[in-house]
């Protein structure tokens, strides 16, 4: 950016949004640091540890927004993160699937509420630490584009994001590969320079989501893990425990390696398989997003069904009822109902759905 700016910064109390702050400060811009307060659970994490978003981490952002001399403040966003995420994801497991909350916090909270909120701090741009990197073209529109640090590249989480939203966002980190961040954070003598990267579901420290899905109202329904052909191979205590793609803790002595491929919500069935079971040729997805304009005929790119996934080659198509058709060059595995499916060209994002 040539011009100063006001810039919100939303400081997760980690090293990539502290050292965004830090690049923006230097740069001369009127930097404000935000943290977000989503949820409440006892403090068993100490600063350093693998948490997201837990109240050492927005002491951390703090420390950092001190140290920066900016000013700082804490949002609290409980009960709409309760509302629009941590609900979410309980009614999805529960349905069968599998959520992806990060992706939904992405979309709905800090590009959602957060986004909206800068008008209140009279400013001009949100900016996060995340890996990804916004260009304009010479006809205007916004393209979001992997980072440069194929091993962080976050633009899997961010498929959501529009034009309007693009064009108030920026990620200062996205052209940098995460050494040179760290460099950066002990050149800035940042508090958290040395602190480790958060991991886990944020709302779910101790990764127990079976714990929390039934602390939560998912009553356990027993029912039978059967094969494709509907034969029983033995119980289950209830199909939230299941994911697709899921080997261990079936417990079933079987001649060969079983998978979960599929979970019958209605009839409470988990179905299983060996692994050849588990391919797919191709995938349905609906509340599509797009980054401009939605695709036209038939698209020919790439296709990533999970996170860090390598894009694969795919084409994909509009269907007359509005969910998106993606075909695989070859067979994949892991295609998860409730996942996202984010449709790259090269290596900028065309938009998404999520998985059926």
């Amino acid at each position: 950016m040539s011009d100063k700016k006001r810039v919100v910064v939303a400081m997760s109390g980690g090293v990539d949004s502290s050292v965004t702050a830090a690049l923006l400060k230097e740069q001369g811009h009127d930097v404000i640091g935000v943290s977000l307060q989503l949820y409440e659970r006892p403090e068993k994490t100490p600063s350093g540890g693998k948490t997201c978003c837990s109240l050492t981490d927005v002491m951390d952002a703090a420390r950092v927004a001190k140290r920066l001399g900016i000013p700082f403040q804490v949002v609290d966003l409980r009960q709409r993160f309760q509302e629009l995420v941590i609900d979410d994801f309980v009614s999805e497991y529960r349905a069968g699937r599998t959520p992806n909350p990060c992706a939904r916090c992405n979309e709905r909270i800090k590009f959602g509420l957060l986004l909206e909120m800068t008008a209140s701090f009279d400013a001009d741009l949100l900016a996060t630490g995340h890996y990804a990197r916004i260009e304009a073209d010479a006809c205007g529109i916004y393209r979001l584009r992997k980072g440069l640090d194929p091993r962080k590249d976050q633009t899997y989480f961010l498929f959501g994001m529009n034009q309007q939203q693009l064009a108030r966002t920026i990620f200062p980190v996205g052209h940098l590969e995460k050494p040179e961040v760290r460099q950066l954070a002990a050149h800035f003598n940042l508090p958290v320079a040395q602190k480790q990267e958060s991991q886990e579901i944020c709302f779910i420290p101790d990764n127990d989501y079976i714990r929390f899905l039934e602390e939560s109202g998912v009553a356990p329904r027993a029912g039978e893990i059967v094969d494709r052909d509907g034969n029983r191979l033995g119980l289950h205590d209830g199909i939230h425990r299941y994911t697709v793609g899921q080997r261990r803790g079936l417990g079933i002595a079987w001649k060969e390696p079983l998978y979960v491929t599929a979970i019958d919500t209605a009839n409470a069935r988990v179905v299983v398989g060996p692994k050849e079971e588990l391919e797919r040729t191709s995938l349905l997805a609906d509340q599509l997003t797009w980054t401009n304009a939605p695709i036209s005929g038939c698209f020919r790119g790439t296709c990533s069904i999970r996170y860090r996934q390598q894009p694969v080659p795919c084409h994909a198509e509009l269907c007359k009822d509005g969910r998106l058709r993606v075909e695989f060059d070859t067979p994949q595995t892991g295609v998860t109902p409730g996942q996202a499916v984010v449709l790259y060209d090269g290596d900028t994002v065309v938009g998404g759905g999520w998985i059926l």
